[in-house]
């Protein structure tokens, strides 16, 4: 089965964390700044998150209110987008829409958590609207919502695996007699994970050559370390996710990986 087009990007994949909110731009994560930057500093693949408006306006926020990143208040799900779109990020700028980081930032490969149930059906609107299946992956801890989102839009969506998913594939690569195999969604191309959770690893070679053999691809987040960074592409991660992308880029840069803006 052909790779998904998201699949085709430069690899490893390396994934600037909510954009380039460093140096003048702390404090800006989700923002269209902080994105943009990430993909003039040469990345391709992005993380971010999406929330969904009272009306249904897909908006580019982590939290389920407005309260931490922006100089306003609110629980979005209760406010409308004419509401919304007054809160300024850092106090500075304006919170994007979905629809906005698709359109300005044409060339980005984007993989949204998608935060809230009400924001299942306003992205797949989206998507069916911009056309922009190849460009999207899909993720979220829940596996309803995950379910919701495959039977919306089909093969053409490539989604990551969820919590139980990923609990599954991890039981599996070390007891492989376990008939855990059911849990895993078909077509799973992506298991997005922790290095660790609390006391116990996650990422070690039995869960890496377990994804391999199934076809998986292992992203870990959030990895802001150069010494783990570079401790797990020896290990065979195929991609991480960073809060400091400039220090990602050295090391990639470093180990001949980086591939460079426009590629």
């Amino acid at each position: 089965m052909p790779a998904h087009p998201f699949l085709r990007g430069p690899y490893p994949r390396a994934y600037a964390h909510r954009g380039w909110h460093l140096g003048e731009l702390a404090g800006m994560e989700n923002s269209l700044s902080a994105l943009r930057r990430a993909v003039t500093e040469g990345y391709r693949y992005l993380e971010t998150d999406v929330q969904a408006t009272r009306d249904g306006v897909p908006i580019v926020l982590h939290d389920p209110t407005l309260d931490r990143t922006t100089d306003s208040r609110g629980v979005v799900a209760e406010l409308g987008w004419h509401q919304v779109r007054r809160a300024r990020i850092g106090g500075r700028e304006s919170v994007c829409r979905l629809a906005d980081l698709l359109e300005e930032l044409p060339t980005a490969l984007l993989n949204v958590d998608v935060k809230a149930d009400s924001a299942v059906g306003p992205v797949l609107e989206l998507l069916r609207w911009t056309g922009a299946w190849d460009r999207v992956c899909l993720a979220s801890f829940s596996e309803s919502r995950l379910r919701r989102l495959r039977r919306g839009a089909g093969p053409r969506l490539l989604t990551s695996m969820g919590t139980a998913s990923i609990v599954a594939l991890r039981v599996r690569s070390l007891l492989p007699w376990l008939p855990l195999h059911l849990l895993l969604p078909l077509g799973a191309h992506l298991a997005q994970v922790p290095l660790r959770r609390g006391p116990l690893p996650v990422v070690d070679p039995a869960l890496l050559r377990h994804a391999r053999r199934r076809g998986i691809e292992v992203h870990v987040w959030t990895v802001d370390d150069p010494g783990a960074m570079g401790v797990l592409f020896d290990a065979g991660v195929d991609g991480l996710v960073t809060d400091r992308p400039d220090l990602l880029r050295d090391v990639l840069v470093r180990r001949g990986s980086w591939p460079g803006a426009g590629q």
